[in-house]
C-alpha cells in the first residue's frame, strides 16, 4: 500500500502536466478532484469490518484468571520461539501491547520520530532539486534530467517494497542502520560528483532508501510497540512527514541561496544522516521494550 504513493508522482506528475497545459490551472484541479472522488468511493466499496467469527476467534471475551494465565504463558512460550529463530530472531517480538499515550512515553518513539524526520527532509528536498541539480552539477541535459525523474518515480515506488522485504528478512533495526549507512556515504559522494551516470546512481540509491523508511517504519513500530494501536502511534510518528515537508526544501533553499552551491547542503545532509545512524545504534542495542512496559507500569501503579 505504501508503494502506491510513491508511484503516485510517476503517473499524476506527468498527468498535471499535460492537463495544465491543454485546459489550464483551474481545469486541472477539478479534473483531478473529480477523477480522485471516484476512485476514492469506488475502492472504498471493498472495505468492510471483518466477519463476526473473525472479532470472536481474536477477542478473548470472559474469561478466568486461571484461563487468561495460561493464554499469556502460551504467548511469551511463542514469543521465546520466535526470538530463537534464525530469521525471526531478528524482529522484536512484543507480548505486552503499548497504549500510544505509553508509547509516547518512552524515548524509543522519539528516537524514531527524529530519524523519520531526518529521512523525510533529506529525501523530500533532492527530489525537489534533483533535475536542475544534476543540470548545472552534472551537465545533464533538460532531456536527461527529466528521464532521471521519471525512473526517480519507479524508484521510489519499488524500494518501497523492496526494502520492506529485506527489512522482513535482516529486522527493521539492521534495515535503518544500513539506510543510514547508505545515505551518509551517497550525499556525501553527491557532492563532489560531476558524472552524469554516478550522479544519477546516487540519486537513485538515495531514494530508494527514502521510500524504504517510509515502508518500514509500520513494521517497526508494531515490533517496539505491538499492534495494539499502531494506528494511532503511527499517526503521531506521521507528524514528522508534515514537518519534514516543510523544513527539508527550505533547509536547502536557504543553504543554496547563500552559498550558490549544492555542495554544503549536502555535507549538511551527510552529517545528519551520521547523527541517525548513531540513534538507530542507540535504538538497535538498548531496546527490550517488554521489560521497559512493565516498569512503565509497575511505577504508574505505584
Amino acid at each position: 500500500a505504501i508503494m502506491g504513493f510513491g508511484f503516485a508522482a510517476l503517473i499524476a506528475g506527468p498527468l498535471m502536466q499535460r492537463i495544465v497545459a491543454s485546459l489550464g490551472l483551474i481545469p486541472n484541479f477539478l479534473i483531478l478532484g473529480c477523477a480522485y472522488f471516484v476512485i476514492i468511493s469506488a475502492s472504498a466499496l471493498y472495505l468492510a469490518p471483518p466477519p463476526d467469527r473473525f472479532l470472536q476467534a481474536a477477542s478473548p471475551g470472559k474469561e478466568g484468571p486461571d484461563r487468561k494465565a495460561g493464554r499469556l504463558g502460551q504467548l511469551k512460550d511463542v514469543a521465546v520461539q520466535l526470538a530463537d529463530h534464525p530469521k525471526m530472531g531478528k524482529m522484536l517480538p512484543c507480548v505486552d501491547a503499548f497504549t500510544a499515550g505509553e508509547a509516547l512515553q518512552t524515548w524509543h518513539f522519539y528516537a524514531l520520530w527524529w530519524i523519520f524526520f531526518i529521512n523525510i527532509s533529506c529525501g523530500i528536498a533532492l527530489l525537489a532539486v534533483a533535475s536542475p541539480m544534476g543540470q548545472e552539477v552534472a551537465g545533464m541535459t533538460p532531456a536527461q534530467a527529466a528521464s532521471m525523474v521519471g525512473i526517480i518515480g519507479l524508484v521510489n515506488g519499488g524500494g518501497r517494497i523492496l526494502w520492506s522485504t529485506v527489512s522482513d528478512y535482516l529486522g527493521r533495526r539492521n534495515v535503518y542502520v544500513l539506510f543510514f549507512l547508505i545515505e551518509i556515504g551517497a550525499f556525501y559522494a553527491l557532492s563532489s560528483t560531476t558524472d552524469g551516470f554516478l550522479f544519477q546512481v546516487l540519486v537513485l540509491l538515495i531514494i530508494s532508501c527514502y521510500g524504504g523508511g517510509f515502508a518500514c517504519m509500520p513494521a517497526y513500530l508494531s515490533d517496539l510497540f505491538s499492534t495494539k494501536e499502531l494506528s494511532a502511534i503511527h499517526g503521531k510518528i506521521l507528524t514528522a512527514w508534515g514537518i519534514a515537508g516543510i523544513m527539508g526544501p527550505l533547509a536547502l533553499s536557504v543553504l543554496y541561496e547563500n552559498t550558490r552551491s549544492y555542495s554544503l547542503t549536502l555535507y549538511f545532509f551527510s552529517g545528519c544522516f551520521v547523527l541517525n545512524l548513531v540513534i538507530a545504534l542507540v535504538l538497535k542495542w538498548r531496546t527490550s521494550h517488554h521489560v521497559i512496559l512493565q516498569k512503565m507500569r509497575e511505577q504508574g501503579n505505584a
